[in-house]
């Protein structure tokens, strides 16, 4: 069997390498609020641990209060960590409440009416409590995605919750040995054993959850223009190829707009290009404020940009189009003194059976009717016809593009 001190020195030695890891996490990731909680929360139970290890040499029961106030402490802050995770506001009325009742519980158990199960069973109440609170949470589709971290610090919450119910049950009802933080025998030894190895599960759930966050910070920065904070070119790929074999599947359409500031390069050589950069910037503003919760916004390369409609029609794309332009003429008669006037021509496509799941020839076709708009003379928008009627006496076998041929109509 295990001694005493070569436990407690384990728990102490596993909660502070616990504590080391999650300070390098916390400084690498200043931004990651969880971090200095679940920090704290494993330094917090390291020095619990210490202070109730001190009963072996006391003959006194203050280092055990002591120490168990501080590891109820420790639960509740890795309890919050949690919350901070999720984005749920954090308060520490409940910390407060949870660590001072519990170690009030165990005062009065201990001085006022000394009971070793009474005080067990509140220790452990007021320990799991904080478990019990954040396994709703961690079991919580986070974006509609299961998060493989968060579902192995909820089991082993669980598990946890376990060991401590079944602790508490064996003390109240004297079933089987009696559990003491003093006087260890082979199957307490081995419930903290398990503990320990529980504790580091947990923290391992942490991480993983910290790393699919963060992984999944850097993947949408990969995708995200770094002017405007909208879709860069890759995300606007990625999203159409998506939609044309959405489109494929159902033969629900789709539209898309290709959008051109005009005299986007006189505005460069007139007013530098941190003028230009902030005309940038103030259209996709405007632009943001007309589109629809799932439309797509994507920069494509300097002053281009593309819109993705899911679920629409040519008719909806040159609405929204027209919504677009609105907005922006609107900006520009209002422009006074040193502002610059926002001009822009769209051109507006629909996904059809014959593109198939290329969305090169989505682009195409709205880059046609784009091209309309600027010959028509520029401020306006054109809508690109992919099945046109045929002139008389037109061959159709001689039109192999048939589905990409230009046929705008500008607006």
């Amino acid at each position: 069997m295990l001694s005493v001190p070569t436990l407690w020195t384990a728990f102490i030695i596993n909660f502070l390498a616990l504590g080391l890891i999650w300070a390098y996490v916390t400084r690498c990731y200043p931004k990651f609020a969880a971090a200095p909680f679940w920090t704290a929360s494993a330094f917090a139970a390291a020095l619990g641990a210490s202070l109730a290890s001190l009963r072996i040499v006391m003959d006194s029961l203050l280092p055990l209060l002591a120490g168990g106030t501080v590891l109820i402490f420790a639960s509740c802050l890795a309890a919050m960590g949690v919350r901070r995770f999720y984005d749920r506001p954090v308060g520490w009325r409940q910390t407060a409440l949870i660590t001072g009742l519990g170690s009030a519980g165990m005062t009065l158990f201990t001085f006022g009416y000394d009971s070793q199960p009474i005080r067990m069973f509140i220790y452990s109440v007021a320990q799991v409590l904080p478990f019990v609170l954040t396994i709703r949470l961690l079991l919580a589709r986070e974006n509609g995605r299961v998060n493989a971290g968060a579902r192995l610090a909820a089991s082993v919450a669980i598990v946890i919750v376990g060991i401590y119910a079944m602790r508490v049950t064996g003390n109240l009802l004297h079933i089987g040995v009696e559990f003491s933080f003093t006087r260890f025998s082979p199957i307490h030894s081995l419930s903290i054993l398990a503990l320990m190895f529980l504790s580091m599960s947990w923290n391992f759930g942490f991480l993983l959850m910290a790393m699919d966050r963060l992984r999944n910070e850097v993947a949408d920065l990969a995708l995200l223009d770094d002017l405007t904070g909208v879709g860069n070119r890759r995300h606007l790929l990625q999203r159409l190829t998506e939609e044309c074999a959405r489109s494929e599947r159902n033969g629900e359409p789709f539209a898309l707009l290709v959008i051109d500031l005009d005299g986007f390069k006189a505005i460069n050589d007139t007013h530098g290009h941190a003028a230009g950069d902030a005309c940038l910037q103030h259209f996709t503003l405007m632009a943001q404020t007309r589109l629809r919760p799932g439309d797509l916004l994507a920069r494509t390369g300097g002053d281009e940009f593309c819109v993705v409609l899911p679920a629409s029609t040519l008719r909806e794309g040159a609405m929204i189009a027209r919504r677009i332009l609105d907005v922006c003429r609107e900006d520009a008669q209002a422009c006074v003194g040193a502002d610059i006037p926002i001009s822009l021509s769209i051109g507006v496509a629909q996904w059809t059976r014959e593109m198939g799941t290329f969305p090169d020839k989505v682009i195409a076709a709205a880059d046609h009717a784009l091209y309309a708009a600027k010959k028509d003379g520029k401020n306006r928008h054109a809508v690109y016809d992919p099945a046109p009627p045929l002139a008389p006496g037109s061959d159709p076998a001689a039109m192999p593009e048939r589905a990409l041929r230009k046929h705008a109509q500008a607006c």
